[in-house]
């Protein structure tokens, strides 16, 4: 290996600090090649398909090394390089060439071509307006063309082609190439790297490129990478990329685990089980049922043609063969992705690092996306896709039983109502500005006073929204109990003569939809949007909506219309008109509202039979309070109470029993014959050490976090509670009284 590139690995190394673990470097030649062969195994996994062969054969231009079908002229962002296709299609053709089974084993015309197509890399040097070809795809894919058949090939177009795979470098070279940045990029460039060491058989550089990606699987809380909520920032804007970025930087660390394990490489145990907390925790927690995707955590791509597919099983299959550490959780997730029979786990978890909310029961997964003044909105949409998307972290709350309910939906949607959120109608949608649109897609939050409480399994979300994209105010809050969840919003406020709207739910058309006024059942024809007054439950697709006092609702079934194009600048976007049929059920608050509020309660799995009986008592839910001050819920069933404070105040529960904080924060009581059990706290605002309550009742007892003052005469307690801090301020602290 060359000195420069000796140096750069090295000056990457020195930048992951003091390493708190050692990789053994007792490693000897056999090691090194049972890694390297383990690499080529995977790599040839696949099966072959001929037929493509075939195709990619037919398409060569022996005159030119080129491929038809490429444009080859393109290099802009929005075009997504389609260059890139080039390399991958001769590594594809590397896998025939090396596979016995392929009917192009050793086959020379397949060789010759492979040769041809390198040289017309090479003589070319294509070089994308975006990094992420120029330093990944396209080195990624020459890499494992080398690991395959480089030793085949001529050497001095091998010696060439090294310049292209030193592209994906580990340290910044300014002018030139970004560098590998902390987390996912570092992971993924430090994974080709280590690639090409095995077939350059540079065992010094391998060595410190394997410690790298074993350093890598750490806490890098504020900063890109894996947050201590065990969410995940790509970038410094600090939004939400657990599911994306952050499984690929996942999933790059399992599968060199894997390579080196019982090698003289072999990962130490306590890494391998922190990646098992940060699957468990982070990314099966953010997605339905550790299964399908949350679509409230995707961003940019969702303006893309994608669907709701199973996971695959890889990454959790070499888990258990890594270590035995939370094994039932990983499996009971590994038997879902297969279609089988599991345990769905039931929990509640705000990720405070990143405002979002997700829960879970066996029959539902839901969420709250939102932002603050610690962090963004939403990514900025790199690239193309993405450019209507300004409204989803706005409270975003999608719902999902089977995790198809939004699937290919995306071109025909009102991205003025998205699930969950209030928003001001415009005229005109808008558009990202980078794109010849009127608004930029990625905004800073304007308040602090944004977050949630859980206790590992229930839990609330509250969220003191003002827009920066319209000038809208409403206090938002989400209450979440086992089989149903709680929606209130009051001082919704905007300045501008147009409406203000909150949408209950924007889903796929899948059935009837049943609604219930004045004592009547009907179901809504085909085709019909209608402005109901006096409706008090509404029912579709198995998910019953409760409206606690009879209220007005806006409701449709209706065909919608729309292109790909319409929603991304991508250049690969469709422009063929599509028709999807679409369920929306919404509020309107009318021109310009002063004080409007809205509630409602979410039922999931749910006959409209099975509603209409639970919908007289509002399913034993009692609404205590929902003003801009405040926000209560109690659940009569489980004896559990949820609170928002906006500000300091007092709520009354029952039999004469109240609460009061001295400042704004959330709590969470679990009551049991009017005496409290727990309490739950948190600071949204993560501006208080301490929270302060007086509850009804003597309670005289204390612990390492709280203390309690009882007040006898009075019947009352008071209890401070000490407050996480640091990397931990937002999250929450359960006591026991």
């Amino acid at each position: 290996m060359n000195t420069i590139m000796n140096q750069a690995v090295k000056a990457a190394f020195l930048l992951i600090g003091t390493v708190l673990f050692t990789v053994s470097t007792n490693a000897d030649a056999d090691d090194f090649a049972v890694i390297k062969g383990r690499v080529v195994d995977q790599l040839m996994e696949a099966e072959i398909n001929d037929e493509r062969i075939a195709e990619i054969i037919e398409a060569f231009n022996p005159d030119d090394g080129s491929f038809a079908g490429i444009n080859y002229e393109d290099v802009s962002r929005e075009a997504q390089f389609p260059q890139r296709r080039h390399p991958r299609k001769i590594f594809v053709l590397a896998r025939a060439y090396k596979a016995p089974p392929s009917h192009y084993h050793q086959n020379d015309r397949v060789k010759e071509i492979i040769v041809r197509g390198l040289q017309h890399w090479i003589e070319h040097d294509y070089v994308a307006d975006n990094w992420y070809p120029n330093q990944i795809s396209v080195p990624r894919n020459l890499a494992h063309l080398m690991l395959l058949i480089g030793d085949a090939l001529p050497a001095d177009l091998v010696e060439q082609a090294q310049a292209v795979i030193r592209r994906a470098t580990l340290e910044r070279q300014p002018g030139v190439f970004y560098g590998a940045r902390p987390g996912g990029d570092r992971m993924r460039i430090a994974d080709i790297v280590a690639k090409n060491f095995l077939f350059l058989q540079d065992r010094e550089a391998f060595d410190e490129t394997i410690k790298i990606i074993a350093g890598e699987i750490k806490f890098n809380t504020g900063g890109r990478g894996m947050q201590h909520d065990f969410s995940f920032h790509h970038r410094n804007d600090r939004v939400n990329n657990t599911t994306s970025y952050g499984y690929g930087y996942a999933n790059i660390f399992g599968e060199w685990a894997y390579y080196v394990a019982g090698t003289g490489y072999a990962f130490p145990t306590d890494r391998i089980n922190h990646l098992v907390d940060y699957y468990l925790d982070g990314i099966y927690k953010q997605l339905v049922y550790g299964v399908y995707m949350d679509i409230g955590v995707i961003n940019r791509f969702i303006t893309q043609q994608i669907s709701s597919r199973p996971r695959g099983t890889l990454e959790i299959e070499r888990q258990l063969k890594s270590t035995d550490y939370r094994s039932d959780e990983l499996t009971d997730i590994l038997k879902l992705r297969k279609g089988q029979e599991a345990n769905i786990r039931s929990f509640a978890k705000f990720f405070w690092q990143t405002e979002h909310f997700a829960f879970q029961r066996p029959r539902f997964y839901t969420s709250v996306r939102m932002y603050s003044t610690r962090n963004r909105n939403y990514e900025v949409p790199y690239n193309g896709p993405g450019i209507v998307t300004h409204h989803r972290a706005d409270g975003a709350n999608y719902l999902s039983l089977d995790g198809h309910e939004y699937d290919g939906i995306w071109p025909a949607y009102d991205w003025q109502k998205v699930s969950g959120t209030t928003v001001m109608q415009k005229p005109q949608r808008h558009v990202a500005r980078r794109y010849g649109g009127n608004m930029p897609v990625q905004m800073e939050g304007l308040t602090d006073f944004v977050g949630g409480l859980d206790d590992g399994l229930y839990g609330a979300a509250v969220y003191d929204f003002k827009s920066p994209h319209d000038r809208l105010e409403a206090r938002k809050s989400w209450f979440f109990f086992d089989n149903e969840y709680v929606c209130l919003g009051a001082g919704i406020h905007s300045e501008p003569d147009l409406p203000a709207y909150t949408t209950i739910n924007q889903a796929r058309l899948r059935g009837d939809v049943t609604l219930h006024r004045e004592g009547q059942t009907e179901v809504l024809p085909q085709e019909k949007s209608l402005d109901a007054k006096n409706i008090k439950w509404v029912h579709h697709d198995g998910v019953g909506y409760i409206l606690p006092e009879p209220a007005a609702v806006n409701l449709s079934n209706r065909t919608r219309e729309g292109r790909w194009s319409d929603i991304s600048a991508d250049k690969r976007a469709s422009e063929e008109l599509v028709s999807r049929d679409i369920f929306l059920l919404g509020i309107d608050h009318g021109m310009s509202p002063e004080d409007a509020s809205y509630q409602y309660i979410v039922v999931p799995g749910v006959t409209p039979e099975q509603l209409s009986v639970a919908s007289a008592n509002n399913r034993g839910i009692e609404i205590l309070s929902n003003t801009p001050a405040l926000q209560a819920v109690m659940h009569k069933d489980l004896g559990i109470c949820q609170i928002a404070f906006f500000e300091a105040g007092e709520i009354e529960l029952a039999h004469g029993a109240s609460v009061s904080m001295y400042s704004h924060g959330m709590a969470m009581l679990k009551m049991e014959e009017n005496r409290i059990k727990e309490l739950t706290v948190s600071d949204p605002s993560r501006t208080l050490n301490k929270i302060s309550l007086t509850v009804s009742g003597v309670y005289d007892s204390g612990g390492e976090n709280f203390t309690t003052h009882p007040n006898a005469d009075q019947n009352n307690t008071e209890v401070v509670i000490n407050l996480p801090d640091d990397v931990y301020a937002g999250s929450s602290i359960t006591i026991s009284l």
